[in-house]
């Protein structure tokens, strides 16, 4: 079976360089193509970006270059895009991946323990579209979620009946990751799972994990440098 890893990432955004910014003197990008580059079931590595830094610091740890284009490089620009041409790009290689191992390039919480594992259940489970990490916090329930409506909060979903405020005592709510992704290539194409990632497939297998960040500030930095030193 045939398995690609794709790192993303580009140059402009919020934080400037996020990507790039050191931690413990290593790019913020090292830590995931680092531990993507231990998995053996992986065959190739490829980077996506319009940023020629981010393009040769990923090249010299082993990524191939996928130059993206600038209209997927924008602010508004969907993931979906990005990974349909690094697709096409890997196909003008000859090169066809059952499954994509997608790597954020400003999430530096990553094991390689955690994608081989994601990559063995779809390997396993051919029913599968794909395999994600996923956190429990029910401090973020959808239950106590609010909107504000002329000036007044009220419930963002429409709850029929009375729901507690203890936190214990509701359904469990897990939130999806942004460190790396393990999806099926016809997934990605289908385009046609839950929204908002539709790209991820109908039936997605969720890798519990305890601690992940994806840098868009000085404090997700300095967060990632807390939870690096500690795990």
């Amino acid at each position: 079976m045939q398995i690609a890893a794709l790192l993303t990432g580009k140059g402009s955004s919020s934080l400037k360089n996020k990507n790039i910014l050191k931690i413990f003197r290593k790019p913020v990008l090292w830590y995931p193509a680092t531990e993507a580059l231990k998995v053996k079931k992986i065959s190739r590595y490829f980077v996506s970006s319009e940023d020629k830094k981010i393009l040769d610091i990923s090249a010299k740890l082993g990524y191939r270059k996928i130059l993206r284009p600038k209209i997927y490089a924008k602010a508004n620009s969907k993931h979906l895009d990005v990974l349909l041409h690094a697709i096409k790009e890997m196909e003008k290689q000859n090169f066809t991946p059952e499954i994509i191992v997608i790597l954020l390039a400003n999430a530096p919480i990553i094991k390689r323990k955690w994608i081989d594992e994601c990559i063995k259940v779809l390997i396993k489970n051919k029913s599968l579209t794909g395999a994600v990490p996923v956190i429990l916090d029910n401090d973020k329930n959808p239950f106590r979620a609010k909107k504000i409506k002329n000036g007044i909060i009220q419930n963002f979903n429409k709850q029929k009946k009375k729901i507690s405020s203890n936190r214990q005592e509701l359904p469990n709510s897990y939130f999806l990751c942004h460190n790396f992704w393990v999806l099926r290539r016809s997934a990605i194409i289908n385009n046609n799972g839950l929204s908002p990632w539709n790209f991820m497939g109908k039936k997605v297998f969720p890798y519990v994990i305890k601690n992940s960040i994806d840098i868009h500030t000085e404090a997700d930095l300095n967060l990632a440098k807390y939870l690096i030193k500690k795990y």
